[in-house]
């Protein structure tokens, strides 16, 4: 009894710093997505106003690489802040942690890293990723986003679109299909920065916990370039 006791005893004295770090780099992760997001904005041809200013939440995926195992995979990951309330219409709330995976999407830029934003238009298409995992493309529509001061050249068909995906890479600032991937919460991640198991949903749109000091650059630009939801 004192040997199993001992070995549990140990083994969190192990797990405790390996917490730490893993929470370090979520943190860290937030970090860039708020440095993604005020480069990307500050872009002469970027996201249109419009666009940004209808969107129910903005998804920022730094740095997505290409997977080491199967063709055309891929894996990143990164935070999503939506307006706040159950009908997006508040602030920019605390972030969701998310996972981005699989799919042949891209890398069309020569495979290194690229960052990914993504805007999601409805509450039909954020409701669906705050509660469980999504295919884009299959469970909610997407399309390549388009650039630009407005979207008034876009066809209907991007119109209509829940999720309208943007990338970066080498300077290169584009639309880009993620029809094929998957977008869900990385629940693992919200755990080790709330300091407890909170549901996406909680998190994103009822304020039951503060965002971390790392998420203020993200919030800050978005508040910024578009306070108010104008879809409604």
């Amino acid at each position: 009894m004192r040997k199993a006791l001992g070995l549990l005893l140990a083994a969190g004295i192990v797990a405790l710093p390996l917490l730490a770090a893993d929470k370090d780099k979520d943190e860290e992760r937030l970090r860039n997505c708020g440095a993604v997001m005020v480069e990307i904005l500050n872009i002469p041809d970027d996201i249109p106003q419009d666009l940004l200013d209808k969107a129910e939440c903005v998804i920022v995926m730094p740095s997505v690489v290409k997977a080491a195992l199967g063709i055309g995979g891929s894996y990143g990951r990164g935070a999503m802040t939506c307006r706040s309330g159950d009908n997006f219409t508040g602030h920019w709330g605390a972030p969701t942690m998310m996972a981005l995976e699989g799919g042949s999407f891209g890398f069309q830029l020569g495979g290194q890293a690229t960052d990914f934003v993504i805007l999601v238009m409805n509450d039909r298409g954020a409701g669906a990723i705050l509660s469980s995992k999504v295919q884009l493309g299959a469970d909610a529509s997407a399309a390549a986003g388009p650039k630009g001061r407005d979207a008034a050249a876009a066809t209907d068909a991007t119109m209509r679109a829940e999720f309208l995906s943007y990338s970066r890479a080498r300077g290169l600032f584009a639309g880009v299909s993620l029809e094929g991937s998957t977008l869900r919460p990385d629940n693992d991640a919200n755990e080790r920065l709330y300091g407890k198991k909170i549901p996406a949903r909680e998190i994103a749109l009822h304020g039951v916990a503060p965002a971390p000091a790392a998420a203020r650059e993200l919030l800050t630009a978005l508040e910024k370039h578009s306070p108010k939801n104008l879809s409604k």
